[in-house]
């Protein structure tokens, strides 16, 4: 099927010239993109991996098709997942794909009690298949569509419930060393691809494993930045600054500095 491209200087809207303008930003800061690229979409369903598929698509064409385009969609078995549309989608925008079924769902439910958080052990499943495949398909970048608010979400969950001072990094080298994974939207706001994907009609399909699930900590997180930038509407932006303005020598952590040997010279003898 021939592919048919609009004029490249012309953009849908607004809020598309916006969120190209900071996904090519942060794919230029972290050298995310290069030429020769086979870069693997994990397409969820979601409004986030259309906006990341849909604005790297336009981004491919401004580079003179520089670099190659896959979209991934793992199919995890949930009840009434449906991704015809998804499919008719890919088709008429000409980009090659994959849905593969895998049944991690039933796994998830056997193994995490009812009540409790799906999302870790779903994702650990989830992570393993996508590298797998990448890995036998050549595909030797992985993007993903997590956005700002995820990334500042993610620091604050890592504060109060695991104690750590940690979020999810633009662009990350697997722990085999064998995978480079990439969020392109780690400066594009939510509210902005909402609207996007709403103007776009992309066919999302929901995730029903943990839609069910209710008062998640992610939920509270981010209610409490939400009215927090009620007050302050530079919280947001604020937060993502600080994770790429991080000061080591004001934190605590002693595998940064060995506090027992830093003495002053003249009152070294003291203690």
């Amino acid at each position: 099927m021939a592919e048919v491209t609009q004029p490249l200087q012309v953009f849908r809207s607004v809020v598309e010239k916006k969120l190209l303008h900071y996904t090519g930003k942060a794919i230029a800061t972290y050298n995310m993109i290069e030429k020769g690229d086979r870069v693997m979409v994990c397409l969820s369903g979601g409004k986030d991996s259309f906006t990341l598929l849909a604005l790297l698509k336009l981004l491919k064409q401004r580079s003179g098709n520089k670099f190659e385009l896959f979209s991934f969609t793992l199919d995890q078995a949930q009840p009434g997942w449906n991704d015809k549309e998804l499919k008719s989608f890919l088709d008429k925008q000409a980009i090659p794909y994959t849905v593969l079924t895998e049944d991690t769902y039933s796994i998830v439910k056997e193994k995490i009690p009812e009540g409790q958080t799906y999302c870790s052990l779903c994702s650990r499943l989830r992570r393993g298949i996508i590298y797998r495949y990448a890995e036998e398909h050549g595909y030797n970048k992985i993007a993903l569509g997590h956005h700002r608010d995820d990334l500042i979400r993610t620091l604050l969950m890592s504060l109060f419930y695991n104690g750590e001072i940690r979020s999810m990094p633009p662009k990350l080298l697997s722990d085999n060393k064998k995978h480079i994974v990439i969020r392109p939207l780690a400066f594009c706001q939510e509210k902005d691809i909402i609207t996007y994907a709403k103007e776009r009609k992309f066919p999302l399909i929901p995730c029903n494993l943990c839609g069910a699930q209710e008062n998640l900590a992610r939920a509270r997180i981010k209610k409490l930045i939400d009215d927090l930038a009620i007050d302050n509407p530079k919280i947001p932006s604020n937060m993502l600054h600080a994770l790429q303005n991080i000061k080591p020598s004001q934190l605590m952590d002693s595998k940064l500095w060995n506090f027992k040997e830093l003495k002053s010279g003249d009152l070294s003898d003291i203690f």
